[in-house]
C-alpha cells in the first residue's frame, strides 16, 4: 500500500550478490517523520535494504538489483550517491568505514564544506551535531585515538551536519554505552518530532528502542515477515525465537557498572595467574588512557571488562594481543605461556572483523591459522564451522558477508587455534540473539576445560548470563577493588 507523503518508496526490490540472494521481491513504503525499527537475524538482508537507499547499490557496490527505490522523490537508481547525501543520510555499522579526516571537527565539517555552503552555515552545523550527539568535548581529537564508541558518535554527527531528511542507522548502538545510546537515541526523537525528520534503524538491541519506533518491521531471509506497531510484533514471542531474536524486556538494561563489579566473584586465590598487568600505563602519542592498571586474569574465568566508551578496555585488549606497547608498568605471562607463539598464547576478535580477515573463502579463513602452525585437522575446522553456523556459507567470500556474518568467521577463525587466552572485544555488533548465545554456550565449554575468556561488551544481558567475574574500567584505572 502507497502512503500519502511517503519519503521511502521501495517496489519489488530483488538484490543479488552473485548466485546470493539478499533481498527477495520487497515492496515497501515508510511515510514521511516516522520513526521505523527494523530488525531480524543476521544475514537476514537489513544492511543491504540500507545500502540501497542510500544509493550505494547499485552505484558503488557490485551487486545486482532489480526493483525500484525512491527517497523523498529521487530514484536511485537515477542519482549517484553524491545527490542523494543531502536527501538521506546513511551511519554504517562500522563507524570506520565512513571516517577519514584527522581530527573530530574536520570529520563533522567535511560533508557541509563538499556542498560548498557558506562558513558560517558549516560552523553552525558543525556545533549542532556535535552537541547532539554528546561530542563536542572531543572535536580536537584525533579520530584515530578514539574508542569504537566514540568513533560511532563522529560518524553519526558526520551525517547529522548533512541535515538529511531521511536518517538511516545500521546499528548506532551496538558499540555504545548506556549513556551515549540515550544521548543518541533522545537526539534522534527530537529531530523527529521537531522538525519532521524520518529515521530508519536497523538494530539487533531492542530494548532502547521499542518503545521510540512508531513501526516494527522483521526480517528473514530476504523478506519483510511481519510488519506493525510494536506491541503487536513483539506480542507474537514464538515468532521472536525462531528469528533468534531477543524479546524486548524492559528492566534495567544499563546497570551500575560498579554495583555489578561489587557483587561479582573474587578472583581465585592460590591459584597463579594466566596473565597479569602492573601498573601499566597506556595511551597513543600524548593521549593517555591507562593510569597504573592492575589487572589479573586466571585460567577458567570468564572476566567481562566494562565501562564506558573510553575508558580504555580496547587498549586493554590491544597491549594483550601484543598489538599496543605499554608505556609503562609490566605484562607479565604465565612462565609455561612464554614458549607459545603470540597466536597461541592469546587470540583476540576485532570490533572491525574486516580488520583481520584475509582470505577468499569463509573455510579458508578458519582453516589458515591451524595450517600455519601446522596443527589443523578436519575434526577441529568442522566443529567451529558449525558453533558459529558457517557450514552452509563455507565457500562464500568474507567480504560478501554481513557484519554479523564477518564477526562469526573472524571468530572462528580465532578461536580454531585453541588460545589460552581469548579477548572479545565487542562480539555483538551484527549478531541475533540466537547466534550470540550459540556461539557464547560454546566458548562457555572450553571455558571450562581452562581457556580464559575477557569479555569487553556493553550489553548487560550478556554480562548477567556469562560473565563469573565483572572488572569496571573507569578513566583507564579498574575503579573497584575488594577484598577476597
Amino acid at each position: 500500500m502507497t502512503l500519502d507523503g511517503a519519503a521511502v518508496q521501495i517496489h519489488h526490490l530483488t538484490v543479488y550478490y552473485g548466485s546470493v540472494c539478499a533481498l527477495s521481491d520487497v515492496s515497501l513504503d515508510v511515510e514521511a517523520g516516522l520513526f521505523t525499527l527494523i530488525s531480524g537475524p543476521s544475514g537476514c538482508g537489513k544492511s543491504t535494504l540500507a545500502l540501497c537507499l542510500g544509493g550505494l547499490i547499485p552505484h558503488i557496490l557490485s551487486a545486482r538489483m532489480a526493483g525500484q527505490v525512491r527517497v523523498n522523490g529521487l530514484d536511485t537508481s537515477a542519482h549517484p550517491p553524491g545527490d542523494l547525501a543531502s536527501h538521506v543520510g546513511l551511519v554504517f555499522q562500522n563507524p570506520a568505514t565512513q571516517l577519514f579526516n584527522a581530527t573530530v571537527d574536520e570529520e563533522v565539517a567535511f560533508a557541509p564544506r563538499n556542498l560548498g555552503l557558506p562558513a558560517e552555515e558549516i560552523v553552525a552545523r558543525v556545533a549542532f551535531a556535535l552537541e547532539a550527539t554528546g561530542i563536542a568535548h572531543l572535536r580536537s581529537r584525533d579520530v584515530r585515538t578514539l574508542s569504537t564508541g566514540e568513533q560511532q558518535r563522529v560518524a553519526i554527527a558526520s551525517v547529522l551536519a548533512l541535515r538529511p531528511r531521511v536518517l538511516v542507522l545500521d546499528e548506532p548502538t551496538a558499540n555504545l554505552d548506556w549513556r551515549g545510546t540515550d544521548q543518541v537515541l533522545s537526539t534522534l526523537v527530537r529531530l523527529q518530532r521537531e522538525e519532521g525528520l524520518t529515521v530508519i534503524v536497523i538494530e539487533h538491541r531492542l530494548q532502547a528502542l521499542t518503545r521510540l519506533a512508531d513501526r516494527v518491521l522483521l526480517m528473514h531471509e530476504g523478506r519483510i515477515v511481519a510488519d506493525g506497531q510494536p506491541t503487536e510484533v513483539f506480542a507474537d514471542k514464538a515468532r521472536l525465537d525462531a528469528l533468534g531474536l531477543c524479546y524486548p524486556w524492559h528492566g534495567a538494561e544499563h546497570d551500575d557498572w560498579r554495583r555489578m563489579s561489587e557483587e561479582s566473584a573474587s578472583p581465585p586465590t592460590g591459584t597463579r595467574p594466566l596473565v597479569a598487568l602492573q601498573r601499566l600505563e597506556a595511551g597513543y602519542g600524548r593521549h593517555r588512557v591507562l593510569h597504573g592498571l592492575d589487572l589479573a586474569l586466571y585460567p577458567g574465568e570468564l572476566v567481562a571488562l566494562v565501562g564506558e566508551n573510553g575508558a580504555g578496555k580496547s587498549t586493554v585488549a590491544r597491549i594483550l594481543a601484543g598489538i599496543l606497547r605499554p608505556q609503562g608498568g609490566q605484562v607479565i605471562w604465565e612462565p609455561a605461556l612464554r614458549r607459545l607463539p603470540l597466536g597461541r598464547r592469546v587470540g583476540l576478535l576485532f570490533q572491525n572483523p574486516l580488520h583481520q580477515l584475509v582470505c577468499d573463502q569463509v573455510e579458508e579463513e578458519v582453516s589458515f591459522g591451524p595450517r600455519n602452525y601446522g596443527q589443523a585437522t578436519d575434526d577441529s575446522i568442522e566443529a567451529v564451522l558449525e558453533a558459529a553456523d558457517l557450514t552452509t556459507i563455507r565457500h562464500r567470500r568474507p567480504q560478501t558477508l554481513s557484519a554479523g556474518q564477518q564477526q562469526r568467521t573472524a571468530l572462528a577463525a580465532t578461536l580454531v587455534l585453541s588460545p589460552r587466552l581469548l579477548i572479545l572485544d565487542e562480539p555483538t555488533m551484527g549478531q541475533d540473539w540466537g547466534h550470540l548465545s550459540r556461539l557464547m554456550d560454546f566458548l562457555t565449554r572450553l571455558n571450562r576445560n581452562g581457556q580464559a575468556i575477557l569479555l569487553i561488551t556493553h550489553d548487560y544481558k550478556l554480562v548477567c548470563r556469562y560473565a563469573t567475574r565483572v572488572v569496571w574500567l573507569h578513566e583507564g584505572r579498574i575503579s573497584v577493588k575488594r577484598d577476597a
